[in-house]
């Protein structure tokens, strides 16, 4: 299409972009009234507005996470509570009235995640899965537990330490583990 210098292209080109700004502050004040503001009063120029916008974004994509992991652990509790009732209605996990502790160890890269679940009368068990675990060369991050009606689940992090050698280490983890769970 051509145009001659007094023609529409000009106008068009006007008009286009005018409805190119009008669009733009619509969908600004769309952002502005969706976006929770820290001071309500003020006017805010629309460069704040959107570093505003970004940073609510970013609190909630932390918000987000924070919920999606907290969901993943409970997620992995109820599912070893579940796993832990068929266990025992299969197989009689009581003795006497105690229960037989268990152990779940996973490696994710270079952590290792460990879940003891005992009973409350199987406290030692904690301290043994750490020293366990250090001794192989691992360096515990953080550990946890939570109550459970009659039951203690403990989680324990850890990370592969500085003098770490062993490629089957937590093969042996696992082992030794078992060996002081099961000579209970």
């Amino acid at each position: 299409m051509e145009c001659n210098p007094s023609s529409s292209c000009r106008v068009d080109r006007r008009t286009i972009e005018k409805n190119r700004r009008t669009h733009m502050k619509a969908l600004y004040s769309e952002l502005h009234s969706i976006v929770p503001h820290e001071s309500s009063r003020d006017v805010i120029s629309q460069p704040d507005q959107l570093q505003e916008a970004a940073n609510y974004i970013k609190k909630l994509q932390i918000k987000l996470e924070k919920m999606k992991n907290e969901k993943d652990k409970r997620m992995r509790l109820k599912e070893l509570e579940i796993n832990h009732k068929k266990d025992t209605k299969i197989s009689s996990l009581m003795v006497g009235q105690q229960r037989t502790p268990q152990i779940d160890v996973r490696v994710i890269g270079s952590s290792l995640e460990a879940i003891l679940i005992t009973g409350v009368e199987f406290r030692h068990l904690f301290s043994e899965t750490i020293r366990v675990i250090h001794e192989e060369g691992f360096d515990v991050v953080n550990a946890s537990f939570s109550i459970v009606s009659d039951m203690v689940v403990h989680t324990i992090h850890a990370q592969i330490g500085e003098p770490y050698v062993s490629d089957n280490g937590v093969s042996k983890i696992i082992k030794k583990l078992n060996n002081i769970l099961y000579s209970i």
